[in-house]
């Protein structure tokens, strides 16, 4: 399929693989989509910028970028910015189109149903997208696929409207007569409100007035003056700023422009540098519209599905989409005068260039897409791969494949296994197929796909690399030896152990080479640290401190696609326990705090000792609570009157002892991978015992059992 990505600022329509259709998501074939002149023209120019001027424009991403840095070393935080800024960006948020297939759990929709969709990376243009259901709204019969495109905007002017909480009679202001302006002027009328807009543009405010708007002004007309006029000097019940300015001036005129105890209700993006003594003495209230309602930016609602209960969240973000189309099929929302300008999805580079257009021609820009008939054009915009090279393949070499591609697989292992003299980099499959081809072309891949099975059924591809999210590892691993081929898994193995005995069961038929990415015990640390604790004559005693950071109860990490960060991360740390003490464990014992907010998890913060066959203690202390500057893992190490001190993985310090190491952050990462290839390839002992994996998860099964029991 083809779709639209911003790039060097300008628009380019690019073939893609089709979408994955996951659990809970829809997968819909584009009618039309609407490019929303303000939105998109800003992401458009930002996908001009070099890395100095994105970083000024966008502030709040560099402390991100510091934090990566942090914890995953400023080499791999570089990479993964260039890789960021030369992949561009797939602009869209609002589209229509007659659904193709639905993902498990949806049982409301199904093939041929005319639907709206919404949201940033989902909603985008394209000629097939995958959208979450509860960004998805039924289109009604006496609405056409063209005025739903604009269903976003509606349920954003929507929510606007309900935050100013008007009623029947009042006297409203709307500044800003842009799109949005434009659709809250006619829901204001149609909800009985006596409605004055204001607007640098006379042919928007003209336009306005034939939709219904009472009084349009400019600046020239002296605006505060005027509206104290209309309103016998007492001020609108309500204003509704939908414009878009740096400028804090517009927001101070809205205070003057409201009445006393009045509502001033932010939809768009303004300055908000406020001047205390108009809000003090009319204790007015300012509210803030968070884009189309309650729901959005909450993984939970979006992503997994969960909708809020209507009686107590009566208007949510869905609700609001599905009322708008009413709005528009009953004729009170007009668009024929407002969505002048179409294009025809093969020109979407030209409708781009038009935003930049002296005398714009509409206030949003719709694209037109070909809803197909025939077999042959289906298949083409649902196929889920695309070649990139015809380089021919590495036959002295092991041609790998990649699963999953998300900000730690491309900065980590793609880089290190393109490097790697005895890899061909093969394929990479992730969901979302914008991302798969700019990573396949940033890594020099030969084809690209959205479907793993497609590289499992590649007879040229030997070894995959599974980095998915922690749900999908053991299916994929599963069918991945079934079909013949090695594997090098990320952690964790399995989320449970019905998963893991599964696995175990597969891997242990067939016999293809197999490796968990326990990467800690690779680090040239931790090997120092075996090579002089090998031949000790004591147990050893070990601490471990992982300041992990405090991640939202919300986070994908906590949800079942991640199975809590004991399962998820600690397993890396009982590994290397394992690794250094080199015998089983004997005995567990975990602990864990109880929490006063919610915000604060048992499970981010507990510690646990285990105790191993010949006497040796470890104890691993995982936290959430700890300071940001402080570094991420700290170990100590005491045998035979020697101490080893590992500071973050930069730093091995021999205390009482000749020796140590320091460099660059270094957990292994690169060691794995080059241990997995020489197995592959070379045959003899796998660099991690089965044996030790299977020991190591299920260590981890245990303190997780231990430590949600202290969270009940």
């Amino acid at each position: 399929m083809r779709q639209v990505i911003l790039k060097d600022g300008q628009a380019r329509l690019e073939e893609v693989p089709v979408p994955a259709l996951q659990p809970g998501q829809v997968l819909v074939e584009a009618a039309y989509s609407l490019i929303s002149a303000g939105t998109e023209r800003a992401a458009l120019e930002r996908s001009g910028m070099n890395l100095a001027q994105r970083a000024l424009a966008q502030r709040e991403r560099v402390r991100q970028v510091l934090d990566y840095a942090r914890d995953r070393g400023a080499r791999t935080a570089v990479s993964m910015v260039r890789a960021k800024l030369a992949a561009g960006s797939k602009p869209g948020y609002s589209c229509t189109g007659k659904v193709v297939a639905v993902g498990e759990g949806i049982d409301d929709l199904q093939p041929g149903d005319r639907v709206a969709c919404a949201g940033a990376g989902y909603a985008v243009h394209a000629e097939v997208v995958a959208v979450p259901r509860n960004l998805v709204a039924r289109v009604p019969q006496g609405c056409s696929l063209r005025e739903a495109a604009s269903t976003t905007v509606g349920a954003i002017a929507l929510q606007g409207v309900r935050r100013a909480d008007v009623r029947l009679g009042e006297t409203v202001v709307v500044i800003g007569l842009g799109l949005l302006g434009q659709l809250a002027v006619q829901m204001l009328k149609a909800a009985g409100c006596r409605v004055i807009g204001i607007d640098l543009d006379y042919q928007r405010v003209a336009l306005a007035k034939r939709m219904g708007l009472d009084t349009g002004l400019t600046p020239d007309d002296e605006a505060i003056s005027q509206v104290e006029h209309l309103t016998g000097g007492h001020g609108v019940d309500a204003t509704i700023i939908t414009a878009a300015s740096k400028s804090d001036a517009i927001v101070q005129q809205a205070m003057h422009l409201t009445r006393k105890k009045g509502r001033v209700v932010v939809v768009g993006d303004v300055g908000l540098g406020l001047q205390r003594s108009p809000f003090y003495e009319k204790e007015s209230d300012l509210l803030i519209s968070t884009s189309y309602g309650p729901g959005r930016y909450d993984p939970i609602y979006e992503e997994m599905g969960r909708d809020y209960p209507y009686a107590y969240v009566r208007w949510t973000e869905n609700r609001n989409m599905q009322a708008y189309l009413h709005l528009v099929e009953e004729r009170k929302v007009q668009l024929d005068q407002i969505l002048t300008a179409e294009f025809p999805f093969d020109q979407a580079t030209e409708a781009f260039a038009a935003l930049e257009a002296k005398d714009e021609p509409s206030l949003g820009i719709l694209l037109s897409y070909e809803l197909v008939e025939s077999a042959e054009e289906r298949q083409r915009k649902l196929t889920s791969s695309v070649a990139l090279r015809s380089k021919g393949l590495g036959r002295k070499k092991l041609n790998v494949a990649v699963i999953g591609a998300s900000g730690f697989a491309r900065g980590v292992h793609l880089p290190h296994l393109s490097r790697m003299r005895e890899v061909h980099m093969r394929a990479v499959v992730t969901g979302h197929g914008d991302t798969a081809k700019e990573v396949g072309h940033q890594f020099g891949v030969d084809y690209v796909s959205t479907d793993y099975r497609d590289v499992l059924a590649d007879p040229d591809i030997d070894a995959v690399v599974i980095a998915t999210r922690h749900n999908l590892h053991a299916e994929m691993a599963i069918a991945a030896a079934q079909a013949g081929k090695a594997i090098f898994l990320e952690k964790p193995m399995a989320l449970d152990e019905e998963e893991l005995e599964a696995i175990v069961g597969v891997l242990e038929e067939t016999g293809v080479p197999f490796m968990v990415g326990f990467n800690r015990r690779f680090s040239p640390a931790a090997r120092q640290v075996y090579r002089r604790i090998e031949q000790r004559s004591n147990p050893l005693v070990c601490l471990y401190r992982v300041n992990g950071g405090l991640l939202p109860p919300t986070h994908w990490v906590h949800s079942e696609e991640g199975g809590g960060r004991i399962i998820g991360e600690a397993c890396h740390m009982l590994d290397l326990f394992r690794y250094w003490v080199g015998v089983p464990v004997k005995e567990i014992a975990a602990q864990a705090i109880s929490p006063n907010t919610d915000h604060v998890l048992p499970s981010d913060n507990f510690s646990a000792t285990l105790t191993y066959e010949d006497g040796s203690v470890c104890t691993l202390v995982y936290t959430a609570l700890g300071a940001r500057r402080l570094p991420k893992e700290y170990v100590e190490v005491h045998c035979d009157g020697m101490s080893y001190v590992i500071d973050d993985f930069r730093e091995l310090r021999v205390v009482d002892g000749r020796g140590g190491w320091r460099g660059g952050q270094d957990k292994g990462h690169r060691a794995e991978l080059e241990a997995f290839v020489g197995f592959v390839c070379s045959g003899g002992e796998p660099p991690i015992e089965l044996d030790q994996v299977i020991e190591v998860t299920q260590a981890a099964f245990e303190i997780d059992r231990m430590v949600v029991g202290i969270g009940r």
